[in-house]
């Protein structure tokens, strides 16, 4: 057998580079030369994956920040324009009211009902509507007048229960109207709605026990019909008393909500005594 055969690899090699008259020493140089250059190659290959790696997280960043100051802009504008337009809501609604007290009911009912045209979800405006109209017409001698105040009255009031069916304040305006169509005609409507006013009114006092203008209302035309057939009013009567110590303590839900019923129950009250 050929001895070349026997050699290893390194030992041909070795033999080869003696053969050529490079010592063995050079070439260990000769390797060690040939490896820097794939280090400082690899490194710095590293060193421009890092780079393009750190340039992507901050391209990312900044596109983060700038999505989240647009997403907080568009908060801000949204925010400023609820703001904005509760305010013209607020606005609107205390001159209609200050109109109103100031006398003038017919342009207080009109400001109200321009309101409630935009403010489609809002009950309020459709309440006061519906409570200033019903005020008139208990006023009112004028039988056709009062039949035209009552239909105004009823159908703001069909908007409120859309809008609110189960709210204790909404229940007592619709309770307010029937009586009213009551007092328009005892004869036709007294038997006809006394009993829809009673289960509209124990139903709001189910809701809210402790809402001044439930209990005053509920009480009051309990006392009517218990005079109009003869009956005792003493329980009725501690039921306005009660009504009173009510108001001194119950807070609406925002200026613009119903608070009225303290000087009704008061002027009731004296008549029980």
């Amino acid at each position: 057998m050929n001895i070349s055969k026997r050699l290893s690899l390194a030992q041909i090699k070795r033999q080869a580079l003696l053969d050529a008259g490079i010592p063995p020493k050079s070439y260990g140089k000769k390797k060690a030369s040939q490896v820097m250059p794939n280090k400082k190659k690899q490194l710095a290959s590293r060193k421009q994956k890092h780079k393009i790696q750190n340039q992507k997280t901050n391209n990312l960043t900044i596109k983060k920040k700038f999505i989240m100051t647009k997403l907080i802009t568009i908060i801000a504008m949204f925010v400023a324009s609820i703001v904005s337009a509760q305010t013209q809501f607020d606005q609107g609604m205390k001159k209609a009211l200050q109109t109103w007290k100031d006398g003038n009911s017919k342009e207080a009912v009109a400001q109200l009902e321009r309101i409630a045209s935009v403010e489609k979800t809002n009950w309020l405006p459709n309440y006061y509507v519906a409570f200033i109209t019903t005020t008139q017409a208990f006023g009112e001698k004028d039988k056709t007048k009062m039949e035209s105040l009552l239909k105004t009255a009823q159908k703001a009031q069909d908007v409120c229960n859309e809008l609110a069916q189960d709210n204790p304040e909404i229940l007592v305006m619709q309770a307010m109207i029937h009586t009213a169509w009551i007092v328009y005609d005892p004869m036709t409507n007294g038997q006809r709605l006394s009993g829809d006013v009673m289960y509209i009114l124990n139903k709001a006092y189910k809701i809210a026990p402790e809402n001044p203008r439930v209990v005053f209302q509920k009480a009051s035309f309990e006392k009517g019909m218990a005079q109009y057939f003869g009956q005792d009013t003493k329980s009725m009567c501690a039921q306005i008393e009660k009504a009173i110590e009510l108001f001194a303590t119950f807070k609406p839900e925002s200026a613009l909500h119903p608070s009225w019923g303290l000087d009704r129950a008061q002027e009731e009250v004296k008549a029980c005594k």
